[in-house]
């Protein structure tokens, strides 16, 4: 994008440039918070070899589950199988690379990446399958594990609002992984709720700048619940 309007008209020109093999950062914790409409258009341009970057991969026809029919993610870094059966057996049946991740090393990975912080130790996941073949250092003599941090060539974020210099503001869960998900992208592109003029959002609320953020598309979301529990 050139100048400080980041709005795009169609989601063609808010995905344009990604292509196979690349690495996708998307946020969202289950179908809460996520770029719906992104997604679809990843499986509309029909692009391979994908490294997906999530707390998990949607369920299976909604969300980042609607990618793995095609067969569109090589690989995915994840923390959470989730509520996605397709994802589960491509798993077993060794079509899909999984790396699982704690999930606060995964949000931390993605914002040290962001932050231009290259690795970071932490003690979560150490003696277990998680710390196998990393760096171990101790600090006041407690063991921690060295993990590398995350970007990518696109990272893929849901907000409420955005004025048009891509200032952001999430609202309620949707600040799970977006904001740290919105920094850790070369190219990064919001769908949002609205999109208003620059100087209608209260400097103060703002949760992501402008400076991170590359396109913004205004989007219609369905907010599909993952799992619906009601009263009999």
């Amino acid at each position: 994008m050139a100048g400080f309007d980041k709005v795009v008209a169609s989601y063609e020109e808010a995905m344009a440039g990604l292509k196979d093999g690349d690495t996708v950062i998307a946020g969202g914790f289950g179908l809460c918070g996520i770029p719906e409409g992104l997604i679809a258009e990843i499986k509309r341009k029909g692009t391979k070899e994908l490294t997906v970057v999530s707390n998990n991969c949607g369920v299976d026809d909604f969300g980042l589950g609607v990618l793995l029919h095609d067969r569109q993610i090589k690989k995915i870094i994840a923390s959470y199988v989730g509520e996605n059966a397709i994802f589960e057996q491509q798993l077993l049946d060794g079509i899909l690379e999984v790396e699982l991740t704690p999930q606060g090393t995964l949000a931390e990975k993605m914002r040290a990446g962001g932050a231009g912080i290259p690795a970071f130790y932490t003690a979560t996941g150490y003696g277990t399958p998680v710390a196998e073949g990393k760096e171990v250092k101790e600090f006041n003599g407690r063991p921690y594990i060295l993990e590398e941090s995350i970007t990518g060539e696109f990272a893929i974020v849901k907000a409420w609002k955005a004025d048009r210099y891509g200032n952001l503001v999430f609202r309620h869960t949707a600040m799970n992984f977006n904001p740290m998900a919105a920094t850790a992208g070369k190219i990064t592109v919001v769908e949002v709720e609205e999109i208003v003029e620059p100087g209608e959002l209260e400097p103060s609320q703002i949760h992501t700048p402008g400076i991170y953020v590359d396109r913004v598309i205004l989007g219609q979301f369905e907010k599909r619940i993952e799992r619906r529990t009601t009263r009999s």
